[in-house]
This record gives structure tokens, sequence and C-alpha cells, in this order.
């Protein structure tokens, strides 16, 4: 038989939020792989658990090549717990690798679900949180980053970051440089800890505050691009719009329907640009 491999969500802060199924997770599996075992040590030491399982590093550097090692146990029927120093692994963490090499050999995978600085961020940022994209770290070269931005200028859901406390004030300076000075976000420093902080407010802002430095592990939350203004057009190319689309095919109702969803402008606007047409022809 198979074994199974565990995706164990760690606290991001406070010991206190570890689940209780992580605990029996780290007493029983035959193998923990971990992002950095000294914090492993101190987790476990914190939760009163002894793990009885073999422990291996598992990170950034030896996961390509411990990958198959950790895929071989598994095969043999071994239980592995994946554990990342906070949060859930995979996410800007290691663990990718070992999930899509275990589901190609057909392994099953599982999860403990943890904290979450990501979903944390994003519900004390006080910004819309009923659609949100996850950014990652951005680029650490002054012109990738910016190009990383750009692409994501016109995001209109709310979007999450995290970011190194030494680059924070260079990433929010580059961040109000696209986006606007204007656009609201959320910096939320050391969540669940004893100095948790959120600041919230226009980019511009937040940047002066951290230019004075900013400690901690941070998740940044920046609110998604306003929408664009309705076109501009005369009441003759509103017209000429629709009247396009009838050539191809559409009746007219659907035709102004559909003029009207891509402006976004009132129906009745563009109804009233094609009888005006129609008298003035």
């Amino acid at each position: 038989m198979t074994g199974v491999l565990v995706l164990a969500g760690t606290p991001i802060g406070d010991v206190s939020d570890a689940p209780p199924r992580l605990l029996t997770e780290l007493a029983e599996a035959d193998v923990i792989a971990a992002e950095d075992t000294r914090r492993l040590r101190r987790l476990t030491q914190a939760l009163g658990v002894a793990p009885a399982g073999r422990v291996l590093s598992y990170f950034e550097g030896n996961e390509v090549g411990r990958t198959p090692e950790l895929v071989e146990a598994l095969t043999g029927g071994a239980r592995v717990l994946l554990v990342t120093d906070a949060g859930m692994p995979s996410v800007s963490d290691p663990g990718y690798r070992l999930v899509a090499a275990a589901v190609e050999a057909g392994i099953r995978v599982t999860a403990v679900p943890g904290p979450s600085a990501v979903l944390t961020a994003l519900a004390l940022s006080a910004l819309p949180v009923d659609r949100f994209t996850f950014e990652g770290f951005l680029p650490r070269k002054t012109g990738d980053r910016a190009r990383a931005l750009a692409e994501v200028a016109a995001e209109p859901r709310t979007m999450v970051f995290f970011e190194a406390p030494h680059r924070i004030a260079e990433t929010l300076d580059a961040m109000a440089e696209a986006f606007g000075a204007d656009r609201p976000a959320a910096v939320c420093r050391e969540l669940t800890k004893t100095y948790e902080e959120v600041k919230r407010g226009p980019i511009g802002e937040l940047a002066a505050w951290a230019a004075d430095g900013v400690r901690g592990e941070i998740t940044v939350v920046v609110g998604g691009a306003p929408p664009a203004a309705p076109a501009q057009l005369t009441a003759a190319e509103l017209a000429d719009r629709v009247a396009r689309r009838e050539a191809a095919g559409e009746r007219r109702k659907e035709a102004i329907a559909a003029v009207a969803a891509e402006l976004g402008l009132p129906k009745r606007e563009v109804f009233d640009a094609v009888v005006a047409a129609k008298h003035s022809g």
C-alpha cells in the first residue's frame, strides 16, 4: 500500500492557534519534512509533542533533490507530514514540487487546515473580500518589480502581497507609482503576535509611514482598480456600433444591450442614439 502526504498548516504567530489535528500528525507521522528543523523543534516543544518519526529538512535549497526521496518513502507506505515555518505549505513556501510529484505517482494528498496570513490580512484590511488575488512576493529588482506591478495595475479584485520588512518602504513607493498614491491599502504586520499592527489608508500615506522602517512579518492588501470611466462616444458612434452588430446577425434589442454593457452605459442612452440616427437618416 502507498502512504499519504499530509500538508499541515502551522501557526503564523500565536502557537495556540495550532489546530488539534496538527498535534496528532506531528506525533504519528512516519516522516516529517520541515522547512526549518530548528523551528519545528521549537514548535513541537511549545505544543508538548514528541515526534516519533524521522525529521528531514525540506526547503528551497534542497527540495529538488529531496523530493524523489520523499516520494520513495510515500510509495513504500509512509505517512509523510510536510510543514513550513508558518502557514500552509506551497503558499509562497516549499511544497508544490512534492505535491505534484506525489499526485503523479498516484499518492493520496490531504491537508490539515491552519492559520493563513493571506486570509487573516484580507479579513482585517477592511477592503472588499468577495473577490481577491494572491500575488505572493514581488521581484526584488527594481525594474522587474515595476513591470510586475504594471501588469496588475488594472486588476479589479483586491490583491494580497507578501513582503520582507527591509523592502516594504520601496515596495509601497513602487505601488504608489504603479497604482496611484490614493489607492486604498492595508499593511498588516506581525499578525496574531504580541505586536500585531494593521495600518490602513492610501498607499501614498502608507509609503510615508514605512519610510522610517518597519519590522516583522508583513502582508500587504491593496484595493482593486476602480471601474474605468464609460467611453465618451457620440450618438452617431453608438448607433454605428449597434448597426454593425445588427449586420452581423444580432437582433436590435440584443445589439443595444450588448453595446450598453460593453461601454458601461444605460441601455436607454444607446436606444436613444439609435432612434436619433434613424430620424436623422
